[in-house]
């Protein structure tokens, strides 16, 4: 018995492989999505996105959202403070309303693509566990509950480890020497009034010591915070993260001399969940293979220190969609299209995002910062 056969796969249900399938739809081309979570509500999206004017809201233009997009913009979400150690605030960027990167609800923005999309596009609890070559650019891939598809078009949207991936390239994601933890403190006016005043309306990078605090107020008036610190490799496994206390005794013990509203992220915490932060190599490629290619974190895994990661998978998602509309009946030249823009933008966001971590984590990082915030105050 054959396969089910899709002219065009696209694997993964994250915001590029999302807006890919939105513009396709909108253009009437037919795709189906393959998702690894058993339904859209599997678990929460969290994080803020900052969606740049020139990549990220030109794809949700391209998919006729964004409007919709503007509707849930975080008012204020732009503002940024930079500050040392002792809690002194050294740069203090206001949101008047006129920047071009205004702050939205990861979540909420899945949600406006999910519901432009037709209900049985996506197909939701298939984690694809590997794919192959048929020949003439079709291919099959497979999925951890056994069931199977092939395709004449598989789109790999499936993030750092990519299982689509390997029919392009060898590279893997290596460790960039930075792990974060994530924490969360709920109903932050109120519950934790010290750590919300510190934060403020929109963002705060704390740097010091080859450390550092990034935090962000979210919608649902929550504080999302992430410590990075500069590790081995196998340090977050050496942390109970199943027993809070002890979790965040171990971070705090990285944080000794910071100002206390600065470590109450951390110790007031609800949460506190490990991070390895990854990077494929500065400039990865492939050759032109028939019948596949990539977006994304598949494509260009990089550090979050550049702010482009999301904002580079919804340009991507649009513009492959959009070459495939423009090139009807042949997917290679859409492809090869499609790629030759893709390469350098994705080596230039790889190379100020890795230049970034560098930057911020050197034992100079908030003069740096400081300095680069002073010279590019868009950048906020």
């Amino acid at each position: 018995m054959p396969l089910p056969h899709h002219p065009i796969a696209i694997i993964g249900g994250g915001l590029g492989g999302l807006v890919a399938a939105r513009v396709l739809h909108v253009h009437g081309i037919e795709a189906a999505v393959f998702d690894l979570e058993d339904g859209p509500e599997a678990r929460t999206q969290g994080g803020m996105l900052d969606i740049h004017e020139e990549s990220g809201q030109q794809a949700l233009r391209a998919a006729g959202l964004h409007d919709a997009f503007r509707a849930l913009v975080h008012p204020g979400g732009e503002a940024l403070r930079l500050a040392g150690p002792d809690g002194t605030v050294v740069v203090d960027i206001a949101d008047d309303g006129s920047g071009g990167r205004p702050e939205v609800d990861r979540g909420d923005l899945r949600d406006l693509l999910l519901a432009s999309l037709p209900d049985d596009m996506i197909r939701w609890g298939r984690k694809a566990t590997g794919a192959r070559p048929l020949g003439d650019g079709r291919h099959e891939v497979t999925f951890a509950d056994g069931s199977a598809v092939t395709t004449g078009l598989l789109i790999g949207a499936d993030g750092a480890w990519s299982r689509i991936r390997p029919l392009v390239s060898a590279a893997r994601p290596a460790y960039t020497g930075i792990s974060f933890v994530e924490t969360d403190l709920y109903d932050a006016d109120t519950r934790h009034p010290r750590g919300a005043a510190l934060v403020g309306g929109g963002s705060l990078m704390c740097l010091g010591d080859e450390r550092g605090i990034l935090a962000h107020r979210e919608t649902d008036g929550s504080l999302h915070v992430y410590t990075a610190l500069k590790a081995d490799e196998d340090w977050l496994g050496t942390v109970d993260f199943t027993h809070l206390s002890l979790a965040k005794k171990a971070v705090l013990a990285h944080l000794e001399g910071w100002h206390e509203d600065l470590r109450g992220l951390v110790a007031e915490a609800a949460t506190a969940t490990p991070r390895h932060i990854h990077a494929l190599p500065v400039g990865h490629r492939w050759d032109r293979t028939p019948g596949v290619t990539l977006l994304g974190d598949a494509a260009h895994l990089m550090s979050p220190f550049a702010g482009e990661g999301a904002n580079l998978a919804l340009q991507d998602g649009a513009e492959l969609a959009l070459a495939l509309a423009a090139h009807p009946g042949d997917v290679e030249t859409a492809l090869a299209r499609y790629e030759e823009a893709l390469f350098p933008r994705g080596r230039a966001a790889a190379a100020e995002s890795a230049g970034n971590l560098r930057a911020m984590f050197a034992p100079d990082g908030l003069r740096r910062m400081a300095g680069f915030f002073a010279s590019h105050p868009g950048a906020a």
